[in-house]
């Protein structure tokens, strides 16, 4: 996981963005970004997942089936909190003792009042 990041951390450079942390499980990458101000969300996302795609398949010809999922959630946090995010994806492996993450996806979305379809989150 931490190559991943590393590599992760040349793309988003290369975006003209900042990444702030990233870390992760076996199944999914939590990423704190400032993104940079001509970059849509959604190019954003696409260009990491393409690129780092590419670079696990040449570099792990093993992971020659890796694919990231098609979706992704995506929050936005002031700058006074992100402190807060940086932390939790530092504690990340701890918050999955208890929950998976998409139990733990669902009690944010709930806390927050944000509507969703569970069928999205399925793993």
């Amino acid at each position: 996981m931490a190559r991943l990041c590393e590599y992760t951390s040349g793309i988003i450079r290369n975006t003209g963005s900042k990444l702030h942390i990233a870390g992760g499980t076996a199944d999914h990458i939590h990423m704190a970004v400032s993104l940079a101000p001509s970059m849509s969300l959604v190019d954003f996302v696409r260009t990491v997942k393409t690129n780092s795609s590419r670079w696990i398949h040449q570099t792990f010809p093993r992971l020659a089936d890796f694919a990231w999922q098609d979706g992704y959630a995506a929050f936005t946090v002031s700058h006074s909190g992100l402190e807060k995010v940086v932390r939790y994806i530092e504690l990340q492996k701890e918050h999955h003792h208890n929950a998976t993450f998409e139990e733990e996806l669902e009690r944010f979305l709930q806390r927050h009042v944000v509507g969703y379809d569970k069928k999205h989150i399925a793993g």
